[in-house]
């Protein structure tokens, strides 16, 4: 009985390392299998968007090999259909192998191969498994390599997931140059290595994060255009070995039409097959985000402290609890995600530096692991600028009073007397205000080194935080 219902759920297929039994409802193959097997790496599944994006690559290919007639019409239009399904959702569960793989992809290849032609087989009317009304290799994999399809759709994903950080980068901008507008008018100390420095204004400290976030954007924008060019139609190394020239002439330009994306033929596909330093770019413009936000984070918390018995020149919207012993505490728990998100970037960028540097004459087998940190590079900080955003910088507040008590009770004002009276009298100055505790001013107008009048003029704190 158990060997009758094992017949009955169950079809045999064959590769070149022998054969295997395949679920017969399964739409995925033999190849596939073997990799679920071989490759128990992080548990999870491969991104959608690159299910969807190699789905898009397929159908390209299809209809490019339906042109050229290297397949027959029937079959191309099986395989469009069977694309066609996965673009709009259906069949993902059938993507069963790992994001972190052996064999530079082939594994997710032959799983997108073997899902496809089964798929197509029973748009004609067979039976799941018999590829020779559909095979994976010879049909659906017709006139491409795993090293042309798989780069190319890491790229389209990559291209997909900026544009979705970018639209939340863009909020921040917003956020941060309508906050800049708003703290224009509050003077706060101006700090360097910690120590009061020179007055600033709020406004003006939050138009510096405004400045580099879109230097940020600008870089993302550069980095997305770089993943714009592909090397479809190298096949295996960038000669186009197994691709007819008919092909290789037309796949991309089908490609960009079916994806609607501007992609490129690479100008040199055997450069573009080997060298992967684009993944790079992209991946270090990620890192630099990352440290930029890390950095107003720190900032945020900074200015935070307290509330109490720190600066306390800013007020971070109250989000939650933030100790199960010390009633009342409030920790900046926005700042602190931001942070967080950094460092596993930073991380991830040192693990894409290490495997696009590992590569090996024709080809660089380390794709999976890059496509699999760079992705979630990108999802992480779109997801953390997107808190940071709404549960962070669109609440702040600024605490005037304390700002203009810190400005009047620093000795950093002294500083602007400097042309006038020297450094060394000035030096003079600041160690009695922080010696005596006694106000700037006082002390300036006991030693009558400057007329009242003057003093007036250049103790106006709003005049010294702009240019003379």
């Amino acid at each position: 009985m158990k060997t009758l219902l094992n017949e009955r759920y169950q079809r045999i297929e064959s590769d070149s390392i022998g054969e295997k039994p395949v679920l017969a409802d399964a739409f995925y193959g033999i190849q596939t299998l073997r990799a679920l097997e071989n490759f128990h790496i992080t548990g999870m599944s491969v991104h959608p968007e690159m299910i969807h994006s190699i789905a898009l690559i397929k159908k390209a290919a299809a209809i490019t090999n339906m042109q050229t007639k290297n397949i027959k019409e029937d079959v191309a239009h099986a395989i469009i259909e069977a694309c066609d399904a996965i673009i709009e959702g259906k069949l993902h569960d059938q993507f069963i192998t790992d994001p972190i793989q052996g064999g530079a992809g082939t594994s997710f290849n032959m799983n997108a191969n073997e899902v496809i032609a089964n798929y197509a087989i029973t748009l004609l009317g067979g039976k799941k498994g018999d590829y020779t009304l559909v095979n994976p290799n010879d049909d659906v994999n017709c006139s491409q390599s795993t090293n042309d399809v798989f780069p190319t759709s890491g790229k389209m994903t990559m291209i997909r997931l900026i544009d979705a950080m970018k639209q939340e980068l863009e909020r921040l901008c917003d956020a941060l140059a309508s906050k800049a507008i708003e703290f224009d008018h509050v003077i706060k100390m101006g700090r360097t290595q910690l120590q009061d420095a020179v007055p600033i204004r709020l406004g003006q400290e939050f138009r510096a994060y405004y400045c580099v976030v879109l230097r940020d954007l600008k870089r993302l924008e550069r980095a997305r255009e770089e993943m714009l060019t592909v090397n479809m139609g190298g096949t295996a190394i960038g000669t186009g070995i197994n691709a007819s020239p008919e092909y290789i002439h037309h796949i991309v330009e089908n490609l960009a039409t079916v994806s609607e994306l501007p992609l490129q033929q690479a100008k040199n596909l055997i450069d573009a097959t080997q060298n992967l330093d684009g993944f790079l770019y992209v991946s270090s413009v990620l890192k630099t985000c990352a440290v930029n936000l890390s950095k107003i984070a720190n900032d945020l918390r900074l200015m935070s402290s307290g509330p109490k018995t720190g600066l306390g020149e800013v007020l971070l919207p109250k989000k939650q609890n933030g100790s199960s012993i010390m009633p009342g505490k409030i920790n900046p728990v926005i700042p602190e995600v931001i942070n967080q998100v950094a460092f596993q970037v930073i991380g991830n960028d040192t693990t894409v530096t290490m495997a696009v540097e590992g590569g090996q004459l024709e080809l660089n087998a380390f794709e999976p692991v890059i496509f699999h940190n760079v992705f979630q590079s990108i999802e992480i900080l779109t997801r953390g600028i997107k808190t940071f955003v709404d549960n962070c910088i669109l609440g702040i507040q600024a605490n005037e009073t304390r700002c203009r008590e810190l400005v009047e009770s620093s000795a950093g004002l002294v500083t602007v007397l400097c042309p006038y009276i020297g450094y060394g009298k000035a030096t003079e100055i600041a160690k009695e205000v922080l010696d005596n505790k006694e106000p700037l001013l006082t002390i300036i107008k006991k030693k009558h080194y400057m007329h009242e009048d003057k003093l007036k003029e250049l103790f106006n704190a709003y005049s010294m935080t702009e240019q003379r």
